[in-house]
Formats: structure tokens, C-alpha cells, sequence
């Protein structure tokens, strides 16, 4: 059958065919007509059947007839059944229209009930550069539906700074439904705080809810005035919702201010706030906070996520019995507390450690290096010019089967790092893993032995192979080979010409 039939076919079936029928037709005259047809599936539009006009909208989207479509799948957007609705809305979508009815039947599909339309609406919205409806997209901020929440709030973002909507979160941000409400604190302008700051303040421990309560602080912290840290301060001795005290100690914790040592010595046993309460002890630092965060370290009751809280608040205080209430914490169960004391010892590697200190945090940090992968390179910063670690970093090099310990233990022994009476032998190693399966451990190969050879200032034997090796290594995939490649043959070059 030729198209010509076909178009034949259709029309007469949107003419006498039945319920099930008419559809179809008006979809394939769609596909296969032309501009003419525009005027059948506009017809087909007000059939009395909801399964024909939604036929008729998917037509029009696929005809690709914009001109005077406005008027039709604007009213099909406001149908009473919702796959008309949907597929309208897709098909004006579809065919990029921009009149003033479109965009305001998108804003009315904002607040429609089904949320694959509040979606569209969003989604074309967007495209055509405008808002919509303010006050309803704000709104969806608010949306039980995660793509429409997201959606609705990148929006608002995006148009901040027109004033209906501008106004809206202003709004919002005082009255506004619950979780509209939390994103409205947010991203509350701050020349509007003033005007609404006793309000603020009063909800701060008289709202019911526990995220607009923390909403409430993250927005008010911002807020550099002597009488709003008062009240903050105030309101966490008032509160007793874990999450927002946890929210409050994470937020006012980087002060140091006293004030957070008695609310955070009571929440120090508590699950959820537990850690932000060893943070915020650390933060203030003085004899009482110490005293509380050693205990801690030392009691094998201590949760896992507040010792490693703990750990790491311990370690930025720098104090004396640090890396001796630290290092044990790396052989623990829980993983959190691992990385807990690895972060707590970095944050001490920058003042570097003391000579008593070095050789045990060197093997310890040695043996557990391939605990968790995604501390290696913390681990590695804390060995860097630890020459106690060399020895371990050797017998490790060709014992892990971890190509990211391996890359971090030939980095440490590269002797830009750190040297020891072993460091002249150590070019065996380099040379051996420039065949390494994984390029990152090839990486510091080669720049372990550029450097070796101007550490040493010596050519190693056999160097005419290794030239071999390292020319071919100029040609591989990844540039940070070729360039390591390239660094290792001009020292092999400098070296030669001295």
C-alpha cells in the first residue's frame, strides 16, 4: 500500500472507524500527512472519545505543523483526562511553540495532579526561557516527586532574580509549605533577612518541623550579628531533635566558641549527633574539650562514626598524645574509624612529626596502606618524607596486588620524596614496573627513576633498554605516561651531558 493509500485509509477511518480505531488513524496521519491534514486531526480534537483526542494530539506533535496549533493544544492541555493532557503537552513540546496560551497553559500544568505533566510543564518551561507560573513553581520546590522537586528548584534558581519569583521565595521562606520552605531558607536573598528576621528567630524553636528548624540555622549562621548568634546559641541549648542539633553543632562547630561545650559534651553519646559533637569539640580546643574528645579515643563503647569524628578533631588539635591515641584506631573494625585516625594523622603530617613519632606512624600507615582504597592517597600524603617508611614501601611494592598501593609505594620511594642508605638500590623496582599492567604505577615508574638519576647523578646500567623501553612509553594512550616518559629520557640526557 503507498503512502497516498494510506493517508486514504486513515481519513476515512477518522471518519467511520470506531473508538479504537479513530486513534490509530489520527497517530498515522500524523506520521505520514502533510500540512492539509492539519485541519482533520484539529477536528479530530473535540471528538467526544479522550482515546481519539489523545490520538489527535500525538498527529499534530508528529506532523510537525506549528502554524495555528497554538489554539488547539493549548485546550488539549486543559483537557479533563490526563493522557490528553500528557501527550498535548509533548506534542507542543515537540513543536517548539511559544504563543502567550502555551505558556500559560504550561503554568497551569504545574499544578496539575499528575507529575509526568508537572515534569513536561518544567521541561518546556525551561526550554522557552520562562518561569511560568511563579508562585506554583515555587511550589515545586516542595514536590513529594524527586524529579519534579529538582527540576522546579534548578528553575527557581535560574530565574531568582525575576521579581515575581524573587518575591515568591521571600514568601515562601516565611509561610511556605515544609519542604518548600527548606529550599526557600536556602536560597533566602540576604536583603530580605532583616524584614523577616523576627520571624526567623521565632521559628527557630517554635517550628514543628525539624528540617525547617535546620533550614532556619544553616540560613541564619550567615547572619553576622551579635543578637542572631545569641539566639542560635540559645535555641541549640533548647533543642532536642538529634538531626537539628547535629545540623546546629556542624554549623556553629568551626567557631570555637565555649558556648558549644556543654550542648556538645551532652550529645557526645547520642547516634546522630554524636559526631557533629565531637567536631565541634575539637573546635573549641580548650582543657575540657580535650579531656572529653581522650576519652572518647579510649572507650571501646565510643559509636564508629563519632570516634572517627573524634580522631580527626583530635588530630587537627595537634596534641601531645595524639599519634599515640591515633595510631591504635587504625586497626579497627569499622572503616569510619580507620579513616578517621588517616585523616586525623594528615592533619598533623603539615607540621610534620615529632623524630619519637615518625618511625611508628610510618609502619603503621605502611601495613594497613591498602585498607581502603579510597584513602591511599591520604596515606600517601601523610608518608611523604617519612624516610622510616622506606624500607616497608620496598618489601611492598611487589607484595600488594593493589595497582593503586603499588603506584602510591613506588611515588614514596621516588627519591624526591624521601631517601635512606637503600635509596641508590631502589632503581631495580622503577625499571621493573615500567611493564606494569596499570598505567598510574608506569606513571611513577618512570618518574622515580628521572628522578633516581638526578638524585644520584649516576646513568643506570643497561640504559641503552631503558631508552628502548621508555621511547616506546611515548606513544602510550595516556598523556601523563608520555609526559613522565618524555621527563625521564631528558634526565637520562642531562645526566650524560654534566
Amino acid at each position: 500500500m503507498t503512502a497516498e493509500h494510506q493517508i486514504a485509509f486513515f481519513l476515512r477511518e477518522l471518519e467511520t472507524g470506531d473508538t479504537w480505531r479513530r486513534p490509530a488513524a489520527a497517530k498515522g496521519l500524523g506520521k505520514l500527512g502533510a500540512a492539509e491534514h492539519a485541519a482533520v486531526l484539529v477536528r479530530a480534537a473535540a471528538d467526544p472519545a479522550p482515546e481519539v483526542r489523545e490520538g489527535a494530539a500525538v498527529g499534530l506533535g508528529r506532523l510537525g505543523v506549528s502554524t495555528t496549533m497554538a489554539e488547539t493544544l493549548s485546550a488539549l492541555m486543559d483537557d479533563d483526562d490526563p493522557w490528553v493532557r500528557r501527550k498535548a503537552s509533548l506534542a507542543s513540546l515537540r513543536l517548539g511553540l511559544r504563543d502567550l496560551e502555551i505558556v500559560h497553559a504550561y503554568g497551569r500544568l504545574l499544578g496539575d495532579p499528575d507529575y509526568h505533566l508537572r515534569i513536561n510543564a518544567l521541561d518546556a518551561l525551561r526550554e522557552l526561557g520562562v518561569p511560568g507560573d511563579g508562585p506554583a513553581l515555587v511550589r515545586l520546590m516542595g514536590d513529594p516527586v524527586p524529579g519534579v522537586q529538582g527540576r522546579a528548584h534548578a528553575m527557581v534558581l535560574e530565574f531568582r532574580q525575576a521579581p515575581d519569583i524573587e518575591a515568591e521565595v521571600v514568601r515562601t521562606a516565611q509561610w511556605g509549605e515544609e519542604d518548600a520552605r527548606v529550599r526557600a531558607l536556602w536560597m533566602l536573598p540576604d536583603q530580605h533577612v532583616d524584614r523577616l528576621l523576627p520571624s526567623l528567630l521565632r521559628d527557630l524553636t517554635g517550628d514543628p518541623s525539624p528540617e525547617v528548624r535546620c533550614a532556619l540555622v544553616f540560613r541564619l549562621k550567615r547572619v553576622d550579628r551579635r543578637e542572631v548568634q545569641d539566639a542560635l546559641f540559645a535555641a541549640l541549648e533548647a533543642e532536642r531533635d538529634p538531626n537539628v542539633v547535629s545540623q546546629f553543632l556542624f554549623l556553629l562547630g568551626r567557631s570555637g566558641d565555649e558556648r558549644l561545650l556543654g550542648p556538645a559534651s551532652r550529645w557526645l553519646n547520642d547516634e546522630g549527633a554524636g559526631p557533629s559533637a565531637a567536631a565541634a569539640l575539637g573546635s573549641v580546643g580548650n582543657k575540657a574539650a580535650t579531656r572529653l574528645l581522650r576519652a572518647l579515643l579510649t572507650d571501646r563503647t565510643t559509636a564508629a562514626p563519632t570516634l572517627r569524628a573524634a580522631a580527626m578533631a583530635y588530630g587537627e588539635m595537634g596534641r601531645w598524645d595524639a599519634v599515640w591515641l591515633l595510631l591504635p584506631l587504625l586497626d579497627h573494625a569499622a572503616p569510619d574509624v580507620y579513616e578517621g585516625a588517616v585523616r586525623g594523622l594528615d592533619a598533623m603530617a603539615g607540621t610534620g612529626f615529632r623524630p619519637w613519632e615518625r618511625g611508628a606512624v610510618a609502619r603503621a600507615l605502611v601495613a594497613g596502606l591498602g585498607a581502603d582504597r579510597t584513602l591511599v592517597g591520604v596515606a600517601e600524603r601523610v608518608l611523604a618524607g617519612l624516610a622510616e617508611a622506606l624500607p616497608g614501601l620496598r618489601e611492598l611494592v611487589d607484595r600488594t596486588t593493589s595497582p593503586m598501593v603499588r603506584a602510591a609505594a613506588l611515588s614514596l620511594l621516588d627519591p624526591r620524596n624521601a631517601t635512606d642508605a637503600g635509596t641508590p638500590h631502589d632503581l631495580p623496582l622503577f625499571v621493573r614496573h615500567l611493564d606494569d599492567e596499570d598505567w598510574w604505577v608506569r606513571k611513577a615508574a618512570a618518574e622515580g627513576i628521572a628522578h633516581w638519576v638526578e638524585e644520584t647523578g649516576t646513568l643506570p646500567p643497561g640504559e641503552e633498554r631503558l631508552r628502548d623501553r621508555l621511547a616506546a612509553l611515548e606513544s602510550a594512550p595516556f598523556a601523563s605516561v608520555r609526559e613522565a616518559a618524555a621527563e625521564t629520557l631528558r634526565a637520562l640526557d642531562g645526566c650524560r651531558s654534566s
